[in-house]
């Protein structure tokens, strides 16, 4: 009886999350006609940044409260790994073809530099307590909180070349109303409210599972935490690809990997004991370069554009990012930190 709660908790939490996360989609779509700006920068930076408070409350809350740096750790770092697992899902909803085919050119340069950011984490952490700190914040934070200033700036860049094409105005030739504009942004507002709330409510639900299922707090970080904290990001991309915005559903989950990384950054301030990476546990090291690996597979997608299907369901990518997504679970779980 001491799971019911708990559960009760995990479901409302869900609901809530799942309707505003259509609400976010559709605000977003809108907001881009008004603005003209293209899809995957909506997804990349206003949806990512939103969808990815609850991993950024529940990380600081864990090196500042709870003092389990591990925690903190696998959360963000087993959160990109979950999003870059659930474009399975999108490339297994795209019937037509594989979503690679359809993807804009634009989400190679988010994807390489998640690449790029894992790799300084991953570095990070085989450095250990030998990496230079100062102020007891380790190097690679300010590193990492530029490399994501210039991952946003190369992609609204790329886009505004049309590489990204922007999302379609409602009516051709009219300005958008000012008051439109106004309106949207408010009914974005208390959407995004709604899912930082409820994704503030979930972590708590989710420890208490853990604790009653006896997990350590590497799995339950890099596993099951990374996994509640990631709803919003789940329920934004359907909600997106319910519209038809395929752009906008990859840039926001490719978007959340990167804001997931820089929230190591953040954590990193929050953690008065030295440099967050060199208190975790090395079993995160391979979490992050489990990160990689699937970026990397995204990137040869999105050069290769492949169109078959293993098995009619998705493509030759997808069964590589789920076989990655397993074999970092097993290690984790083996791994018992």
């Amino acid at each position: 009886m001491t799971l019911v709660g708990p559960l009760l908790q995990f479901a409302l939490c869900a609901v809530l999350i799942a309707r505003a996360g259509f609400v976010l989609s559709h605000s977003g779509d809108r907001l881009a006609a008004l603005h003209g700006w293209g899809r995957g920068w909506v997804g990349l930076a206003l949806l990512a940044s939103v969808t990815s408070l609850p991993e950024l409350t529940s990380g600081i809350s864990a090196v500042a409260l709870v003092h389990a740096p591990n925690l903190a750790v696998g959360n963000a770092l087993g959160a990109c790994v979950v999003n870059l697992a659930f474009l399975v899902i999108v490339d297994a909803l795209q019937r037509r073809q594989p979503m690679y085919r359809e993807a804009a050119a634009v989400h190679l340069l988010s994807a390489a530099f998640g690449v790029v950011m894992l790799g300084f984490v991953a570095l990070s952490m085989q450095v250990g307590a030998r990496a230079p700190s100062l102020f007891q914040v380790g190097a690679y934070s300010p590193l990492l909180f530029g490399l994501y200033l210039l991952a946003l700036r190369s992609v609204q860049a790329h886009a505004s070349q049309g590489a990204d094409p922007p999302a379609a105005a409602g009516e051709a030739g009219r300005e958008p109303d000012p008051g439109a504009r106004r309106r949207e942004w408010r009914r974005f507002g208390v959407a995004a409210a709604v899912v930082v709330a409820a994704g503030l409510w979930l972590p708590g639900a989710a420890d208490r599972l853990a604790t009653e299922l006896q997990l350590s707090r590497s799995f339950v970080g890099t596993i099951f935490m990374a996994l509640v904290t990631t709803l919003p990001e789940m329920a934004v991309t359907l909600s997106a690809l319910r519209l038809g915005a395929l752009d906008m559903a990859i840039g926001n989950l490719l978007g959340s990997s990167l804001f997931n990384v820089m929230i190591l950054a953040v954590d990193d301030l929050f953690y008065r004991h030295g440099p967050l990476l060199a208190a975790a546990e090395p079993v995160h090291a391979g979490t992050a370069v489990t990160a990689m690996v699937m970026s990397g597979l995204v990137i040869i997608g999105l050069l290769l554009r492949p169109q078959g299907r293993v098995l009619r369901v998705a493509s030759w990518v997808s069964v590589g990012l789920v076989a990655a997504y397993a074999i970092n679970a097993t290690m984790i779980y083996l791994a018992g930190a």
